[in-house]
Order: structure tokens, then sequence, then C-alpha cells
């Protein structure tokens, strides 16, 4: 479903509540702060609330503020309504915009900067231009004229100084995964602060990345065995907690399981990751895909990996912040920290820039059983398993481990563990 059908079946009011839910789910916001709003095709402007908790926001709670100044609901509208009311005046464009204040934003917003979004090609092109609008009194005619001006000259995610974030797109859900990757982007940066000098995007590498095309004959899928069912239905589930653990975001990533042989289940292209549900799932048969949908850009990669690698069950392609910002810098990830984390991770490779977008399947030899996780060159993270459960446990613990790394070089020296200590741990856990 595009973004205009959604428009026209999901009402505005379910569409600001599930998103809000959503927002302070992922702690992107508090229980008093940002707010939400949508333009309709009658230019009413639909938007959260004042001074209402947003943790139990409710689709009654949502006011309707109509082209003429008058109101629906009983609350009065966001204080910030004059802003959102003056983005739309400026940019026709415009149908839904999210003001919050998540910390990674804040941060900079109080240091009076904003993130460069040349970390990874989602991000970039996702949060699209960005810009700095000087601060005024939250609420004011001023702060909107100021923050409308900085949308006027074609910027589309707007750092508030000392205030927060506002962003806009042309559906709620366009203007949510905006503020999702910009966020993240932020996050990212920050913690590669602690680790070394980062390393942006050329012009051409933003390029290689953004021309990926899976070309693959459309064929007819029959009805899908118990094993099928089963592996969507895990798919799903993990993709979702994965979201919600912010080990995936919305718009980054892919999943897959193998069926048979020759057979695999993968994420859809360009859609949200924690929305997708069992059927949504491409049913990948050799070099064909399954009729009706369209396989992850990453699915010529999946593919490779599966071929070289029989014993392998599951791949995740994932951009947790801390295992990220290790892939944008050239620190090097150590997983000897603690038993769990070499025995789960092993060495894990790094891979660089652009190889999982070829077609020459080099992305495989950076994989194994023997060497099941990588950090990809300023685009996160992979890993793979021999289950489902296995991949994501395995991403999980990488996570848990690049945090606590860049935590422990706030105190002092990371102390590896020694080479006859994981000569121990290679012999106890039968590690080949």
């Amino acid at each position: 479903m595009n973004k205009t059908d959604l428009r026209q079946v999901v009402h505005p009011r379910d569409e600001i509540t599930e998103t809000m839910q959503r927002i302070y789910r992922y702690r992107m916001t508090t229980t008093s702060g940002g707010n939400l709003s949508i333009r309709d095709d009658d230019g009413d402007i639909w938007i959260s609330p004042a001074r209402i908790d947003k943790g139990n926001l409710t689709r009654n709670d949502i006011v309707r503020v109509r082209a003429d100044g008058t109101s629906d609901g009983p609350h009065r509208p966001s204080s910030e309504f004059p802003f959102h009311k003056a983005i739309y005046d400026a940019r026709l464009d415009v149908r839904a915009i999210v003001h919050a204040h998540p910390v990674a934003l804040v941060a900079f917003s109080i240091c009076r900067q904003f993130p460069n979004t040349r970390l990874f090609h989602q991000a970039h092109f996702m949060c699209g231009n960005v810009g700095f609008a000087p601060y005024a009194l939250p609420g004011s005619d001023q702060l909107g004229r100021q923050i409308a001006s900085t949308f006027m000259d074609g910027n589309d995610s707007v750092i508030l100084e000392n205030h927060g974030v506002v962003v806009a797109g042309d559906s709620l859900s366009h203007a949510f995964q905006r503020f999702e990757a910009f966020e993240f982007a932020a996050k990212t940066l920050i913690k590669g602060r602690h680790l070394g000098e980062i390393q942006y995007l050329s012009d051409s590498r933003l390029r290689q990345a953004q021309r990926r095309q899976v070309h693959m004959k459309p064929f007819q899928a029959g009805t899908a065995s118990p094993d099928e069912r089963e592996l969507r239905a895990q798919l799903r589930d993990f993709l979702r907690r994965g979201c919600r653990q912010r080990l995936l975001i919305s718009t980054e990533g892919s999943f897959s399981a193998r069926v048979s042989d020759d057979e695999f289940l993968i994420t859809p292209s360009q859609r949200d990751r924690e929305s997708i549900d069992i059927d949504d799932f491409v049913l990948i048969r050799g070099n064909e895909a399954q009729a009706g949908k369209e396989p992850s850009r990453a699915t010529r990669a999946h593919q490779a990996i599966y071929r070289e690698h029989p014993e392998i069950e599951a791949i995740v392609f994932a951009h947790p912040v801390n295992a990220t910002a290790f892939s944008i810098t050239d620190s090097f990830f150590d997983s000897r920290t603690i038993p769990e984390s070499y025995v789960f991770l092993r060495d894990v490779q790094r891979v660089p820039y652009g190889i999982q977008y070829g077609v020459d399947g080099q992305i495989a030899k950076y994989v194994s059983s023997h060497s099941p996780a990588a950090i990809l060159e300023n685009d996160g993270v992979l890993v793979v398993g021999n289950s489902v459960l296995e991949t994501f446990d395995r991403l999980e613990v990488l996570e848990a481990t690049a945090e606590a790394v860049i935590n422990a070089r706030t105190l002092g020296d990371v102390a590896s563990m020694s080479d006859d200590v994981i000569e121990q741990l290679r012999i106890a856990f039968g590690l080949g």
C-alpha cells in the first residue's frame, strides 16, 4: 500500500496516536514533550493536544484545527501549533510534521550544531536537507516564522537551537521515518566520537549504494508449507523485537531465513520493518522472486552467503547504534572482552565499503559459521547463524559488546582476554 492509499484508509486521529505511541515506546520523547500533526486534503490540521500524557494518548484526544481557525476536540491544540501552521503555509508539499526532543538531537541543538548524515546512504537520503533554526520562545509566532523560513530554504529536517528537532514529510509515516533516521545518525555520531575519527561518505559512494537494484524473474508461489509458515512467523516476531530494542530501525536492515537448499525468505524492499507481517516476506527461489512482491535490495548478498555456506540458515543486516559506531570509524572491534562475546561472535571481520552491494558474491567471504559477525564500513553490521533465534541472539550480543567497549573507553584502557584464555574457550566450547 502506498502512502497516498494509507492516508485514505487510516484516520488522522489513529495515525497520530499510533505514531506517538511508537515514538514514546522508542524513548524518543517524554510524557509531556513533542507533538505531531497531519494536514488533510481539506486543509484542516490534525494535531496532538497540549498537556496530555503522551504515553496514554488516545484517538479521542487528537484535535482538528480547521482552515478557518476553529477547532474540534476535548483539549486545546498543542502550544506549538503556530509553527506547525507556519510550516504548512510555507511548504505546500508538506503533509505531516514531527516535533520532539530525542536525546541525541537535543545534544546537537544545545551545542548549536546539526549532524552530518553522510554516515550511511539510507540516512542521508531519508533525512533530506538538514537545517538549523535559531532560538525563539516556544509557542511564539517568532519561532514559527524562524522555523518556516528554514523549511522555505528547502530543508526537511531542522534542528531547533536549545530546543529539539522538527521534521516534515509527505505523510506521517514518511515524517516519522525521517525523524527516526535523523536521531539514529545523531546517536551513531556521538558514539563514534568516543572511538575515533568519523568517516563520511563521498558523493560517489552515496550513489553506489543508491544504484542497487534487484532484477529477478517472478514466479507464482504455491501454498506455503508448515515449515515456511513457521519461518515467516519467526522473522516477523524478531523483526518487531529488533525494532523495539533499537537493533534495527524502520528504514534500514534486512532479515532472511533459508527454506531449502535454493530457497529463502527475505524482508521486502522499502517497507517499515516493524510493520512487516507474515505474508509480506518474499520467497526467493533460485534467481526468481515471489510474484507481486519486491525483495530487499540486499537479496543478492543474502543469496551469495547461502550458496557459499550451506550450514547458514539465517542472515541479518542491521544497524544497532553502538556496533554501527564502529562502522563509521576505523576503530577495531574486539570481541575478546568477556567469554560470551567471544563464544558467540569469534573474531569479528571488517568489510570494506560497498562489498555487500556487488553482484560478484564477495560478501560471502567475510562470514561463515566460524566467523559469524562482521562490521560493514559505513553500513552497520552483518550477522549469520544456524537459526533465526541464534542469528538474533548474536546480533544482541554484538550490540551489547559494542556498548560495553564504548563505555569502558571512558573509564580506562580495555583489557582484552589473553590468547591462553581464548584457547581455553575454544577447547571448552568446541569452537572451530
